[in-house]
């Protein structure tokens, strides 16, 4: 009778144990997730003569929470997550027509108690390619690294989905390889639907 009680003493501790593990896992910053974004952006500096205008389009995945940088008692939380994208971008003016590219980066989520927004910071990079065209002003090669930073805010729909929004930017160059090397630095908005994974 002793080891029957013990039994299952072991097996109800152990459902506890899943179902909290599993209630803490509930919150959206620590699942995997996917995302499409879209924005629009027009150029910010004068390092190129041409009227840059570009769509951004990218399929984005998001880890789960790496670590937390801050928590509260009511449960508000600072979260560091990983990114990484696959960005095509149509320009809409500019010498070129399109970018194809990858780019990675850490996110930083401020979420609140109730879990239903967030305010988010990304920076990060890349590298891909454009179809340069010898046109004074444009690109000098197709290889082109990007660099970018978003800053916005998230609003759960549901548990499994979300919308964001930020203001965007996004700087290309090809680090000098070619002389000249005018750039590309081009600032907007940018729109994203989240889906959990898992």
């Amino acid at each position: 009778m002793n080891k029957f009680l013990s039994l299952t003493r072991l097996v109800l501790l152990m459902g506890l144990l899943a179902n909290s593990s599993h209630a803490l896992a509930q919150h959206p910053a620590d699942h995997w997730e996917m995302a499409v974004e879209t924005g629009y952006l027009k150029k910010v500096k004068n390092n190129s003569p041409l009227d840059y205008v570009i769509v951004p389009t990218q399929i984005v995945w998001r880890s789960p929470a790496a670590f937390d940088l801050w928590q509260s008692s009511n449960g508000a939380r600072l979260t560091m997550r990983h990114r990484l994208a696959i960005v095509a971008e149509t320009f809409v003016k500019g010498a070129e027509d399109y970018y194809i590219a990858f780019a990675g980066a850490p996110t930083f989520e401020l979420w609140s108690a109730n879990q239903k927004t967030a305010l988010f910071y990304e920076i990060g990079g890349g590298a891909g390619f454009v179809n340069s065209k010898n046109i004074p002003g444009g690109q000098g090669q197709d290889l082109t690294f990007n660099w970018f930073t978003q800053l916005g805010a998230r609003h759960q729909l549901s548990k499994k989905t979300a919308l964001t929004g930020g203001i965007y930017f996004t700087h290309h160059s090809n680090l000098g390889m070619t002389n000249p090397n005018p750039g590309i630095d081009v600032l907007g908005l940018n729109f994203g639907f989240v889906w959990q994974m898992d």
